[in-house]
């Protein structure tokens, strides 16, 4: 396994082998970070070879201020940034004094694994989601988003709490969704099983007969 400073080295001398396994090292999750800001898996992969190229092509002029990784995920970011520019003006901004205040701060996301999370995030307009992407997920501060969008840090405020407020609908929508199709289940299979065989059903799964009086 190569260290940093060596994959580093290689890749300044274009070595092929050295820079696959950077890719190699790399990709998966950058492919991750792609993903958060795409509406399908075609989309991010096309990012993530254009990050890699410029990876590649910018790497004399790391200079080693932070970890590698920090550094390949900030040209991916900005690289997805690039392709959704067209997109983050498709959707107005919205002032936050006239922002519905109507989120739960509680939200829970708790019960949602990785790929559902990503499919509720991915339902969010595209303004909306790359705002979302880059503070509440990225890390990045408003001032700091404001500064990669070219727009103000109170816009950048106003598009996080409607993405909040679109968000919540989404998960609320998800969960009628779900009880609605659990209620849909439930009465198949009473209708399918008599109600009483049901009440006597043992947790390992056995029928127990009814006692006759």
């Amino acid at each position: 396994m190569l260290t940093e400073e060596e994959l580093i080295t290689g890749c300044c001398k274009n070595d092929r082998k050295v820079q696959k396994h950077l890719y190699e090292k790399y990709s998966r999750r950058m492919l991750v970070v792609c993903l958060r800001y795409t509406k399908n898996q075609l989309e991010a992969e096309d990012i993530l070879q254009e990050s890699f190229i410029k990876v590649f092509e910018n790497i004399k002029k790391f200079r080693k201020e932070c970890p590698l990784e920090a550094w390949i995920k900030r040209i991916v970011i900005n690289t997805a940034l690039k392709n959704n520019r067209s997109k983050l003006y498709l959707h107005p901004a919205v002032d936050i004094e006239h922002v519905e205040n109507n989120f739960n701060e509680n939200i829970t996301l708790n019960n949602y694994n990785y790929r559902e999370l990503l499919e509720l995030i991915r339902q969010l307009p595209p303004r909306y989601q790359i705002v979302f992407n880059l503070y509440a997920i990225e890390g990045y501060q408003h001032k700091e988003i404001a500064e990669m969008l070219g727009t103000t840090e109170g816009t950048s405020k106003s598009q996080y709490s409607r993405a909040r407020i679109i968000l919540q609908k989404i998960v609320n929508d998800h969960y009628e969704n779900l009880e609605r199709d659990n209620s849909k289940k439930i009465l198949k299979l009473q209708e399918a099983v008599p109600f009483e065989v049901l009440e006597n059903e043992t947790p390992e799964g056995e029928i127990r007969s009814k006692s006759k009086v």
